[in-house]
Order: C-alpha cells, then structure tokens, then sequence
C-alpha cells in the first residue's frame, strides 16, 4: 500500500464515520417541540436566600479587597472583619450554588450560613460608620440573616 492508498482509505473512512455521527445526532434535533421539563418546571424553592447569599458575596468581596487594603496598610483594625467576611463569602457561595440547584442541603447550609452573617454583620458593624465598602456588607448581612431564618434546619 502506498502513501495515497492510505490516505484515500483513511479520508473514506473518516466520511463515513462523521455520516454516520450526522445521522445519529438528526435522530435527537433540539428543533422541534423537545422540552427539557425536569430543569424547567423544578419550582425555585430558595430563590430568595439564593439572591440574598448572591448580594452578600458581592459586598462581602468589596469589603474583603478594602479590608485587605488597608491590613496592607498596617491598619489591624480590620483584621477582625477580614477573618469574618472570608468566612461568610465562602459559606453564602456555597448557599447560592446549592438554593440554585433547590438542594435538600439548603435548610442545613441555611443554618450555619445564618451564623457566618450574623458574626460577619458585628464585624462590619464597628466600621459602618466609617467605611461604606463594610456598611455595604452588614446590610446586605442582615438580609442574608432574614432568608436564612425562614429556611434553616
């Protein structure tokens, strides 16, 4: 067999195969009425906590990025926050991936995330008055609280 014998075959070979994938995959066309039902009609049972973990993670990172800023800084006034809000940042992601997903971990997740805002909150509190970035956070803390509550285990 010579080089253009082998390539022939192997192109042929190749056709066939990519023709039949073509013919496998018109067999489940995304065009016609296929409705994806478990996905859509799954009721968003912790909508609420999700967006108010979702809020607290945002702020939560704007308050950690000042926070380290200023311990940078030399300022160890904040070190308090810091270790509070990176606490509360991991637990209020791991709340909104899981109330995304309507997990049965949510009310148990609920309840020591409810913790983490509330030690998060008295925190940011004592530099509320002074730096938006924390008076931001222990806002959206509070709220975070309020969901929790209704849901935790």
């Amino acid at each position: 067999m010579n080089r253009r014998q082998f390539l022939g075959g192997t192109a042929a070979v190749s056709l066939a195969a990519a023709a039949s994938f073509a013919r496998a995959h018109d067999h489940h066309s995304h065009t016609g009425n296929h409705v994806h039902t478990a996905t859509t009609a799954a009721p968003k049972a912790y909508e609420a906590a999700r967006k108010a973990a979702a809020h607290c993670v945002e702020a939560g990172q704007i308050c950690l990025a000042h926070c380290i800023a200023l311990l940078s800084n030399g300022d160890t006034s904040m070190k308090d926050c810091s270790v509070a809000v990176n606490q509360m940042l991991a637990l209020c992601g791991s709340l909104q991936n899981l109330a995304a997903q309507n997990s049965r971990l949510v009310p148990a997740l609920a309840k020591v995330c409810l913790e983490a805002c509330k030690q998060c909150s008295a925190a940011c509190k004592v530099h509320a008055g002074h730096h938006a970035e924390c008076k931001a956070c222990y806002k959206s803390c509070l709220a975070c609280i309020k969901e929790c509550e209704k849901i935790a285990a």
